[in-house]
């Protein structure tokens, strides 16, 4: 029976099955919504963003402290890159090429996720572990539904034998209604019984929208899958959040240096910039542009 859904986005993570299997489940309905509104996304593309939004959400809660991911879906569809980044502290955001795709129904009748990405591409991950070198790892695209692909990368590339649950329902005005998932993995030791029933649970499994749209949490899904042998941890907010900054954009604009801010000033009087992953705009009028220009002269040695 489902539970009463709680209003704001949230991360659920734990074990289960006496420490057999990991599991983490996510609601990511304002998270997706709030990409929705900023970036203009038909339903298809909600779908495809907001998907690739979830997995990083869940693959944020994995890392530790300050570590942070940047998720890249390089397929060969009409939404052409999908860039998704997320952090251990449940903050979220992300942008997509093409957000104004919007594609005719599958065979099944849902939104054509796959015809949006694309059945051939790749997935790269880029892990920022706070070492000298990020952690790369990237694997192809198998089918373009993204739920699937994740499963592929994180037996391949990372050698976890996973399950991952990715779901996004719109309205007929493409609002979003729904969005959230799961990731359950298996830990070493796993007996091929579990493997089979745990394989069982997945098949038997009705989707993700429909048990979310009548109300279901993350928990309720972790039972869904594995039962209520299931020992939750904690529990994490999850928010989009950009990182962006007018100062921030501040100190880009004067790494580039004298001459082009000069070209800048002569040519435009003003500039404006707008953030990828938030489409928040930064306008910089010839004052504003003067002052940038004075900080990037060199400064003359003592």
């Amino acid at each position: 029976m489902a539970e009463e859904t709680k209003k704001h986005d949230y991360l659920v993570r734990g074990t289960a099955w006496n420490g057999q299997l990991r599991v983490l489940a996510v609601q990511t309905t304002e998270l997706v919504e709030e990409l929705r509104k900023r970036h203009h996304t038909l339903p298809t593309t909600t779908a495809a963003l907001g998907r690739t939004a979830t997995a990083g959400a869940i693959m944020g809660a994995m890392l530790k402290g300050n570590e942070k991911l940047t998720i890249q879906v390089k397929g060969d569809g009409p939404v052409g890159q999908i860039v998704v980044d997320a952090n251990a502290n449940g903050e979220v955001r992300g942008y997509v090429d093409n957000p104004q795709v919007q594609l005719a129904s599958n065979a099944q009748g849902k939104l054509d996720v796959a015809g949006a990405v694309g059945r051939t591409g790749y997935i790269h991950i880029i892990k920022d572990l706070g070492l000298k070198e990020p952690y790369r790892g990237s694997t192809p695209i198998v089918s373009g539904e993204l739920a699937e692909d994740f499963t592929y990368y994180f037996a391949t590339s990372e050698q976890t034998p996973s399950v991952v649950g990715l779901s996004v329902l719109v309205d007929e005005y493409g609002q979003v209604i729904t969005a959230g998932g799961f990731i359950v993995q298996v830990m070493p030791g796993m007996t091929e019984e579990g493997i089979d029933r745990l394989e069982a649970a997945i098949a038997g499994l009705p989707p993700i929208s429909v048990l979310m749209e009548q109300g279901e949490t993350p928990e309720g899904l972790l039972r869904w899958v594995v039962g209520e042998d299931v020992q939750l941890m904690d529990e994490l907010g999850v928010v989009f959040k950009c990182q962006c900054s007018k100062e921030r954009v501040e100190r880009t604009m004067i790494s580039m240096g004298e001459h082009d801010l000069k070209q800048i000033i002569e040519e435009d009087g003003q500039a404006e910039v707008e953030c990828h992953f938030c489409n928040e705009k930064y306008v910089f009028d010839r004052p504003q542009l003067e002052m940038l220009l004075e900080q990037a002269k060199p400064k003359p040695m003592q």
